[in-house]
């Protein structure tokens, strides 16, 4: 069991973004009355067209991080530094420069029960690190995390919060895959949460099935995660991150 002080810290930053809503035209354009003395006729007002409502957050979507975000809630938790989150080069960049320090980036518009997600990343310092997914993110109940660092080792967390500002992070299960590409390597990794299993994949293989009955968790948010351990920093690139059905 480990504990971690969690600060405070949230930023609306969107993956699979709305369409941009049109502005309505105007309701009052400039007329002109007839000259005296002929009475002034009113016109009719044109009718309005109304503005078209944004295209609410998809549940299902592929995101490139091509233009600008909203819609993920970072969290962070181990110091009160302020990150360095942006969006370059069609890559969602979580930079870490601090040791010891967890970032979060969640999908908030939506809630899943049974969900895949996988993403493509890349430790790009070249350091010790880990990068992840979650699934049933609850600030209430919980979260899996699923983490895999560059030494080619993998574990699978449950994660909640036991008051504000504290988290427990509770083993489920770990190990070691040949899959795991080295540090500064490219590669894919993927979370299925179906049912009572979670469901491990890295570079398109499925490495192991998870147990997962006995934590209760139903449904919640998916998300990406990054870590750093004692060396710094840490810079993590996210790419093509898909949500998709089990």
């Amino acid at each position: 069991m480990k504990k971690l002080l969690f600060i405070g810290y949230l930023i609306l930053i969107t993956a699979c973004q709305p369409a941009t809503a049109t502005p309505a035209p105007s309701l009052f354009p400039t007329s002109t009355l007839p000259p005296s003395p002929i009475p002034a006729t009113a016109s009719p007002e044109p009718s309005s067209t109304p503005a078209p409502s944004p295209t609410p957050f998809p549940r299902l979507c592929t995101e490139e991080f091509d233009s600008s975000l909203a819609g993920l809630v970072i969290r962070q938790a181990g110091n009160d530094g302020v990150p360095n989150i942006k969006n370059e080069n069609s890559h969602l960049i979580l930079q870490m420069d601090f040791p010891y320090t967890w970032l979060y980036a969640l999908y908030g518009p939506q809630d899943y029960a049974n969900i895949r997600i996988d993403v493509q990343f890349e430790n790009r310092a070249l350091t010790p690190s880990s990068a992840g997914l979650l699934c049933r993110y609850s600030e209430e109940a919980g979260w899996f995390e699923y983490n895999v660092s560059a030494d080619g080792t993998y574990n699978v967390l449950y994660g909640r919060w036991l008051n504000v500002g504290i988290a427990e992070y509770l083993p489920i299960t770990d190990g070691t895959s040949r899959e795991i590409q080295p540090s500064g390597a490219a590669q894919k990794i993927g979370l299925t949460c179906s049912d009572s299993t979670l469901w491990l994949y890295v570079n398109g293989t499925l490495i192991r099935q998870v147990d997962v009955s006995r934590y209760e968790l139903t449904e919640g948010k998916v998300g990406l995660a990054a870590s750093s351990f004692e060396n710094i920093p840490i810079v993590i690139g996210f790419d093509s991150v898909t949500i998709s059905e089990p």
